[in-house]
């Protein structure tokens, strides 16, 4: 091919790649709409020429309550009725829930009031308020519902757990700081028969 036949068609190619980037980029400036990217923000808690107040938003209406919040259960969601703290847990305390309770403890507790409930956790250890014993007196002798309590409002210079912790695992772990608490004067008598074979396998 000569010279002047490759510049036609090189010459041909460019028009050709003009005429449909002149089709493409139409298309391409209609899809892209900044607008849809930039656009004002709404402030809903903002002045608002809607209601007659000025306002641009309504007060929630007395009474509603959030979906999956209705908390009708007062002693499972307060750890009392009323000003009492409730002495039992609201469901059966099973091994499965023991074991929930450890875990989420060992989790959330245990780096203030320790593995063992004694109150010589990683935090206190650094210089910070030891917690009290769970093995005091007062703690021993101390509704389960106060735990629960404590855990759900915070209590001196511990904050309220109820935003990081169920209240399911509230009750778990509650049950652990119950069984940590009957462990600590717990005698090989105590064990069932079925679990105290295995136990005294492990004796020295």
């Amino acid at each position: 091919m000569s010279g002047s036949g490759t510049q036609r068609q090189n010459k041909f190619r460019a028009a050709r790649c003009r005429r449909l980037l002149g089709c493409i980029f139409p298309l391409l400036l209609t899809s892209c709409r900044p607008d849809m990217f930039d656009q004002p923000r709404y402030n809903p808690l903002g002045a608002s020429d809607f209601f007659t107040n000025g306002a641009g938003s309504r007060p929630l209406i007395p009474g509603t309550v959030a979906r999956g919040h209705l908390n009708e259960d007062e002693a499972f969601y307060a750890g009392k009725i009323g000003t009492n703290l409730v002495e039992t847990f609201p469901f059966p305390v099973t091994s499965e829930v023991l074991q929930r309770g450890r875990e989420r403890f060992d989790i959330y507790c245990a780096i203030c009031h320790g593995q063992t409930g004694d109150g010589n956790g990683m935090i206190p250890q650094r210089g910070f308020p030891a917690p009290p014993s769970y093995h005091s007196d007062r703690l021993r002798q101390s509704p389960v519902g106060h735990f629960f309590e404590v855990m759900t409002q915070g209590y001196g210079v511990m904050y309220s757990q109820a935003s990081r912790v169920a209240p399911t695992d509230r009750w778990a772990i509650a049950a652990y700081i119950r069984a940590l608490q009957l462990s600590r004067d717990a005698r090989l008598k105590d064990v069932p028969s079925g679990e105290r074979a295995k136990l005294e396998t492990q004796i020295p």
